[in-house]
């Protein structure tokens, strides 16, 4: 069944494909200078965050849209190939996890859709099994599975243009009602095999540069996996000129179906955001139907099989997320969004001119009455609401401050290490949840140190509460940046502390002021972020680039050796350093997680765990090991970071395990040791 069959024949390719053009550029033209004029120079510091917003005001030609609403899109396929015993999961795993998605709603997909705030839609291009009894799938059918791509092609030419068609159709009724940003995700058992062979003949790669290990499968059936590719490449000969060619020889109905989605946004001024690897090959047949509608995608991050970064390469476009992903349910691109998400609404409050005096109520009114936030605001009392403010001010104690050795013998001696039963307990239950085993890389080992930290075998949302300690000489920030990072670190339901330094005072205070300071907000807030200002009126990166050179080897080791590591910090910078290795001894005492803002601040974390060796479960260091976003103004990695393990907390909080969703767990690879039902 297919619910759009009476109108793909009208449909025509010859006469959309046409009309797809790039986006203008006068929208972000003009935001350029409104930002420049607001923040000062300071707009440089955004790093990679700026063209992100720039990009999608283009495409939605507007200056201050409201907030996007998006579309999760799991397209659903089986593939003949699978025949060949090349996937750690049997192909009756397709039809489970579909009822995963739509009747037990324990899967990936539902869990990051839910964290992005997006409609979930999953649809039926093409499983191998009656779906006519399954709830709330959206049936558009092209065939009962592919054929066997290493035998033949895998469909007729006819059917893979049908599956482009449903994409924009797809496409079409979600611009209808009212969405802007579309995630497409897929499902289908063997599809890595199918995509790997797309990216051989788009990007002219080798099948052993392209194949990878899919759902976690050893490096047995790794190989065959990659004498299965070669094979189809070799039976089908497909046209790298010709997407359709590529599309019916060796690619799934799901792809077909997501390059359709990737036109279809095109062709209405929305965009895509570009999951993994079966994602990337879809947009490489989309690049070639109509170049121009990459023009409309973004990609997230940069997945774990081997083929997503020549796909990247050859559509030109960056990934910013680092996650170590392999799992194609739109799990980078919900993180993605948030973040893109975040990004607009400070814009919004920037393009207001809003007073550094709003507080919390107001700011949240402001947001929502742009779409922005789900903050229920009527639920507040406006008068009570309004005495959070959104910064919170702390200063140094007049009195001088004198520690000794007692102070430091106490937190060295009494540093708490993570519980190492309830990270256990949480890891068994990752590994049984409904996905390829470690498929969701960083966010399970995030949810895994968090369940240490808290002594939570199975941390929820509720523990994701987080304070942004920034540290600054300063008296006074330029009224924007104040504004931009205290709405930033709000709207992430982040409180948010400005801490300032009186460098007179000498190291010594100022190590005590961080600990004092960091300890009083890590005993409310399971998560502390660390931030730090520059000195002075130097430009954004100059702590940086000197604590880089004056405590760093050329090849990125460490020089001095921690006891004495401080004498040897530029004079100027030995206040913050001092406060900064204060608040992380003390959150980490107190069992909380401390996000690392910039270079700096993981510079004097490296010094740290020299120190207290205990440190290291406590701290997450977010770019660029996380985020590649090369952002300088503080804060704003720190809180992408908290989106991530906002997301790590979704996944836990909302996927199912095999036994509790009844779908079959892997039969090879290191799953087949660790999933159970």
């Amino acid at each position: 069944m297919n619910v759009f069959q009476d109108r793909l024949t009208a449909l025509s390719l010859e006469e959309i494909l046409p009309r797809i053009t790039a986006p203008g550029t006068a929208v972000s033209m003009q935001a350029r200078l409104r930002m420049a004029s607001y923040l000062s120079g300071m707009e440089k510091s955004l790093g990679g965050l700026a063209p992100m917003l720039f990009h999608w005001l283009d495409i939605c030609n507007e200056l201050d849209p409201r907030a996007p609403r998006k579309a999760v899109v799991i397209c659903c396929a089986d593939h003949g190939v699978a025949a060949e015993g090349i996937s750690a999961y049997p192909q009756e795993t397709t039809l489970e996890m579909v009822r995963n998605y739509t009747i037990r709603q324990g899967a990936a997909a539902n869990a990051f859709a839910a964290c992005a705030g997006a409609r979930l839609l999953v649809n039926d291009m093409g499983i191998a099994a009656d779906t006519s009894d399954v709830p709330g799938l959206f049936q558009t059918r092209i065939a009962n599975g592919t054929k066997n791509m290493a035998e033949g092609p895998a469909m007729t030419r006819e059917q893979a243009v049908n599956s482009i068609k449903v994409g924009l159709l797809i496409a079409d009724s979600l611009v209808a009602q009212g969405f802007d940003w579309f995630l497409p995700g897929e499902m289908g058992i063997a599809n890595t095999t199918a995509s790997a062979a797309i990216a051989a003949v788009a990007c002219h790669k080798s099948p052993e540069e392209v194949t990878g290990r899919g759902t976690n499968i050893s490096d047995e059936r790794l190989k065959k996996k990659v004498g299965v590719v070669r094979r189809a490449l070799q039976v089908n000969q497909p046209d790298p000129e010709d997407a359709i060619d590529i599309l019916a020889k060796v690619g799934g109905f799901e792809f077909g179906c997501i390059a359709g989605i990737i036109l279809g946004a095109a062709l209405h001024h929305k965009l895509v955001i570009l999951d993994g690897a079966n994602c990337g090959a879809a947009a490489l047949l989309a690049q070639k139907l109509a170049p121009a509608s990459i023009a409309y995608t973004m990609a997230s991050h940069l997945g774990s099989e081997k083929s997503h970064r020549y796909m990247l390469e050859t559509l030109g476009l960056q990934p910013f997320l680092h996650l170590d992903l392999r799992l194609g349910e739109a799990i980078g691109s919900s993180i993605a969004s948030n973040i893109l998400e975040s990004l607009l609404a400070i814009w919004h409050v920037l393009l207001q001119g809003s007073s550094e005096e709003r507080g919390r109520y107001a700011l949240f009114q402001l947001l929502h009455e742009h779409g922005f936030g789900d903050v229920d605001i009527t639920a507040f009392p406006q008068v009570e609401v309004d005495k959070d403010a959104l910064v919170n001010r702390c200063e140094m104690r007049e009195e001088e401050v004198h520690l000794t050795d007692k102070t430091f013998d106490f937190y060295l001696n009494t540093m708490p290490t993570p519980d190492k039963e309830a990270m256990a307990a949480c890891k068994a239950r990752i590994d049984n949840l409904t996905k390829p085993v470690d498929s969701l890389g960083c966010l399970e080992q995030i949810a895994t140190e968090l369940s240490g930290c808290t002594g939570v075998e199975r941390p929820d949302l509720a523990m994701s509460r987080t304070a942004l300690l920034y540290f600054t000489e300063k008296g006074d920030l330029p009224p924007a940046l104040e504004r931009m990072m205290a709405a930033q670190a709000a709207y992430a339901g982040m409180k948010f502390a400005i801490a300032h330094l009186d460098c007179a005072k000498g190291a010594t205070a100022a190590f005590d002021f961080g600990r004092e300071e960091s300890e009083r907000y890590a005993t409310m807030n399971e998560l502390i972020a660390l931030a730090a200002d520059e000195v002075g009126d130097e430009p954004r990166g100059t702590m940086d680039g000197a604590l880089r050179e004056a405590l760093l080897f050329e090849d990125g080791t460490l020089r001095y050796a921690a006891d004495n590591f401080l004498a040897h910090v530029p004079e100027r910078y030995q206040p913050t350093v001092s406060a900064l290795l204060g608040a992380m001894i003390a959150a980490a005492h107190n069992g909380a997680m401390v996000l690392l803002d910039s270079e700096a601040v993981q510079i004097v974390a490296r010094y740290a765990m020299k120190i207290v060796p205990e440190l290291c479960a406590y701290l997450l260091p977010v770019q660029p090991q996380l985020v590649d976003l090369d952002t300088r103004l503080p804060g704003l990695t720190s809180i992408c970071g908290q989106q991530i393990v906002r997301a790590s907390l979704f996944m836990l909080d909302h996927m199912k395990t095999f036994d509790e969703a009844k779908v079959s767990v892997a039969s090879d690879g290191p799953g087949a040791k660790r999933q159970h039902r």
